[in-house]
């Protein structure tokens, strides 16, 4: 995927907010080749996780993450993936024309996951962070393989894009994934209600 920055996430009022577009699932993967793992508690996070802050690169804007979590520069200081276990948090930031929405995400995000194995059920809508609405994109894709066991894991995705206007005109991008299944609805809550545009 471009970029990203990614819980269960509280709705905005049923007013305000369209009901979430959703797109077809992909075709199953072929039977030959590797094979799924089965998913199990190894992705949750534990409750007593702590979280410190983290600033991008750019200065733009920040959040707080996991404290000991596995931390990746993406090339030109534009963000950052976090991991542990089989957990991601991939953090971006990104020049932008104009606000998201639920019909541009929505295809911004099948395109970029046309050809990822395992995509399927994109569903987009609209949510409340404390920075302000976001689009938020929820969808599954399978984990890269691991090279020692030939398996991969069905990954929960979901896809944060906060907007800012201005003279520069910013998109910050997080995105989360964990194993399907993983209980992990108040640490990526807990991830993105801490943004913050700076």
């Amino acid at each position: 995927m471009a970029g990203a920055l990614a819980m269960t996430a509280c709705s905005a009022p049923a007013a305000q907010q369209p009901a979430p577009t959703t797109s077809p699932a992909a075709a199953p993967a072929a039977a030959s080749g590797p094979a799924p793992q089965e998913n199990s508690a190894q992705g949750d996070i534990p409750d007593n996780q702590q979280y410190v802050a983290y600033a991008l690169p750019s200065g733009h804007s920040r959040l707080n993450v996991p404290e000991g979590w596995a931390r990746t520069d993406l090339p030109g200081g534009n963000g950052a993936t976090f991991t542990d276990k089989l957990n991601t948090i991939r953090i971006e930031v990104r020049p932008a024309r104009a606000a998201p929405t639920v019909t541009t995400v929505l295809a911004d995000v099948a395109a970029q996951n046309r050809t990822a194995a395992g995509f399927a059920g994109l569903a987009v809508s609209t949510v409340t962070r404390s920075a302000a609405a976001v689009v938020l994109a929820r969808y599954q894709v399978n984990s890269p393989v691991d090279p020692v066991t030939n398996r991969y894991v069905k990954d929960d995705v979901e896809r944060y894009e906060f907007f800012r206007a201005g003279s520069l005109a910013l998109i910050t991008l997080i995105t989360l994934s964990a194993p399907h299944g993983s209980d992990n609805v108040d640490p990526w809550r807990r991830v993105t209600e801490s943004f913050r545009w700076r």
